[in-house]
């Protein structure tokens, strides 16, 4: 909960700070990047997994394992592309948005929780794997549901 509540007085002042959601959404993601780099570490460290053999194997630790360890909640993953390099990750249950109950209208386009996108993008290049990682929908913005859409872009070179 701690964290959670610090989580939104960030992104408050983060709005005090810039005019434009788009800017925010950068400094968030900015930031969610850094964290990403040195988390990984950890991750490594306490989660004992070994080296994924392909995106699909990837996408599930992202969702079985360090979802789980980090946020408590486990997300659904679904393939959505024939190249299998396409993923989401279905939140039923966000929890850094406990209590947030929607965006405020002059905000529509603030993505709340962009940190998130910036971690797993900075996580996944420390293990050398290129990838886009965005909203695709958001239950903040009265989607149905919380979507993380990550796009493994190139497999860096060794």
């Amino acid at each position: 909960e701690l964290f959670v509540l610090t989580y939104g007085a960030l992104v408050a002042q983060l709005c005090k700070d810039y005019e434009k959601d788009e800017d925010v959404n950068t400094c968030l993601d900015r930031m969610g990047y850094g964290i990403g780099v040195r988390l990984i570490d950890d991750f490594l460290a306490r989660s004992a997994v070994k080296k994924c053999r392909s995106y699909s194997e990837t996408a599930d630790v992202i969702a079985q394992v360090a979802f789980k360890m980090y946020l408590g909640v486990t997300p659904s993953v679904s393939c959505s592309s024939a190249a299998g390099n396409e993923f989401s990750l279905i939140l039923d249950k966000n929890p850094l948005v406990d209590f947030v109950e929607k965006l405020p209208a002059e905000r529509a386009s603030l993505c709340y929780c962009n940190l998130l996108c910036g971690v797993i993008r900075g996580a996944l290049e420390m293990v050398r794997l290129a990838a886009e990682v965005t909203f695709l929908q958001d239950k903040l913005r009265g989607d149905a549901v919380t979507e993380i859409g990550i796009t493994f872009l190139r497999k860096a070179e060794e």
